[in-house]
């Protein structure tokens, strides 16, 4: 017999967990919010700095895209969060929203009506709790913690000073009236630990009676009758289990697991799911299509000295910084390693900035990055091209749940897709070039001094760019053929079904993405509960 709710929530990240928060506000509505994953009670999540350690291993769903021809057939690792809590419970707190221009073009160019800056800047701030930041820009009374880094790094410093010295201004807010420049990045962190969207958003609501949380749940399929979506199929500890929902069931599960659950179901393109045996509930061809990330490209730096976090890989350096945060709550471990950055021009003639930089204060903190020679101590600054115009897919392996899917980001597929990238390369070594960084340079690894002409630079791109986390848009909205939901989020064809999380994107916004992806439950919230 079915477990009875009103809506059923399918994947605990950054947009289940705002979900399941603001639908159990009305104690008369019931909520079941099921996640494959497990729960956030390993320590180093909710450590800014443990974000070094969380880029694999078990809190990963272990993805690797298919060989990307673009990039001398690697395949590269892709990590998505396989915890309660998402992405934001293992990304790098990083917390920017985008460019306006990237919500006006949503709205007046992609058929999603109520999207524009205007329309969904009241719930960035409404989810926004700022410890330094207010006025028109920013909330201070939100879900999400937001603060400053308590103490940037030594190499931080000099990074953003780096960047001025190349002509890069300073910005104190990239979240602000002007998002170009460089500065130290607000993170979603509060009192020296991290906020995820698990510890903002649904902590506040497990108490409510309303509100049935079940971890290590692997959605089966959507149960789809009569062309409305009725339940869910799940087996948690091997037991099969299906539960109903009389009003809607909610997907979020992120721009890889949401293609996959819906084509599982029966709703995606009818040849490829005749193709795996599995009967087709509703053709849409949008599903799966349109995948689109960012192919962030590192350079790598050796220091003459240890001044950056990597000092702490020796043990009685880790012992000190480990006592430091748990008597004092500061020290190293309140650093969430990607500490600044900035927003350029790789094309001169861009309007807004078409570059986005993130500074790390360490060297191969992350799965599949370059380091240095063992031993000594490093930077990273990594670029991309905030706008991709290359599209990629997600596609079936199989009809079976546990069979991962086929991940093409299709990275430089376009060919103005590599000409950023390069220039964003070369910006990230005139950086390193400057005074205040040169003061702690031993030498430039990656690219190595071989690396000098244009073609030199494409080759470096294309081996040593990887996944920037950031993957949107496989089950995009608007109104055009290829749209999956419509500007409401509802999935074209199903009933009571609706897609909530950043594969609902028509387009990548130009930052990280987690802040737009909370947006976007806030407001799907808002549409559910017909609050708009």
């Amino acid at each position: 017999m079915a477990i009875g709710f009103d809506y059923i929530i399918v994947g605990g990240g950054s947009a289940g967990c705002v979900l399941a928060n603001r639908l159990t506000e009305d104690g008369a509505v019931k909520v079941l919010l099921l996640e494959a994953g497990g729960k956030d009670n390993h320590p180093l999540i909710h450590m800014p700095v443990g974000f070094a350690k969380m880029t694999d291993g078990p809190h990963t769903w272990g993805f690797n895209t298919v060989p990307q021809v673009n990039a001398n057939n690697r395949e590269i690792p892709y990590a998505q969060g396989r915890v309660i809590g998402g992405g934001s419970s293992i990304n790098a707190e990083v917390f920017t929203r985008g460019n306006p221009v990237d919500y006006d073009r949503w709205a007046n160019e992609e058929g999603c009506e109520g999207w524009a800056f205007k329309d969904i800047q009241k719930y960035f701030i409404r989810s926004e709790r700022n410890a330094i930041l207010s006025g028109d820009w920013h909330g201070t009374e939100g879900l999400l913690g937001v603060s400053n880094i308590p103490d940037p790094q030594e190499m931080t410093r000099a990074f953003v000073r780096s960047c001025q010295e190349a002509g890069i201004p300073y910005n104190p807010d990239f979240n602000g009236a002007v998002q170009e420049g460089a500065g130290v990045y607000q993170t979603t962190t509060w009192n020296a630990k991290r906020c995820s969207a698990a510890v903002g958003y649904l902590k506040p609501a497990m108490s409510r009676g309303n509100l049935t949380v079940k971890t290590g749940c692997q959605v089966h399929r959507i149960v789809i009758e009569n062309g409305r979506a009725t339940g869910v199929e799940f087996d948690q500890g091997g037991q099969v289990e299906t539960a109903s929902a009389d009003q809607e069931v909610l997907i979020t599960s992120g721009a890889i697991g949401t293609p996959k659950l819906m084509m599982l179901s029966g709703v995606g393109p009818a040849a490829h799911l005749r193709e795996h045996g599995i009967e087709v509930k509703q053709d849409l061809p949008g599903v799966g299509e349109n995948l689109n990330d960012h192919f962030g490209i590192d350079i790598v730096a050796e220091l003459n000295g240890h001044y950056s976090l990597d000092k702490y890989n020796k043990p009685h350096w880790a012992a000190w910084a480990g006592i430091q945060y748990y008597l004092f709550g500061s020290g190293p471990v309140t650093s969430n390693v990607v500490e600044g950055g900035a927003f350029w021009y790789g094309d001169d003639t861009a309007t807004v900035p078409d570059l986005q930089f993130h500074f790390l204060a360490g060297a191969g903190a992350e799965a599949g990055v370059p380091s240095v020679p063992k031993g000594s101590s490093g930077i990273t600054l990594n670029s991309y091209t905030v706008r991709p115009k290359a599209r990629g897919t997600v596609r079936l392996r199989s009809n079976k749940v546990e069979d991962m899917p086929l991940v093409d980001p299709n990275f430089l597929g376009h060919p103005d897709d590599l000409k950023i990238s390069v220039e964003g390369v070369k910006h990230s070594v005139d950086i390193f070039r400057q005074k205040s960084l040169q003061n702690y340079i031993r030498k430039i690894h990656f690219p190595g001094d071989n690396v000098k002409t244009q073609a030199e630079y494409e080759a470096y791109a294309r081996q040593y760019g990887r996944t920037s986390y950031h993957p949107t848009c496989t089950c995009k909205m608007g109104v055009d053929e290829m749209a999956v939901v419509d500007p409401q989020m509802r999935v074209r064809g199903v009933d009571g079904l609706r897609i909530c999380d950043s594969s609902a994107m028509p387009s990548l916004i130009g930052s990280n993405t987690n802040a737009p992806t909370i947006m976007m439950a806030e407001k799907a919230s808002d549409m559910i509960r017909g609050n708009h």
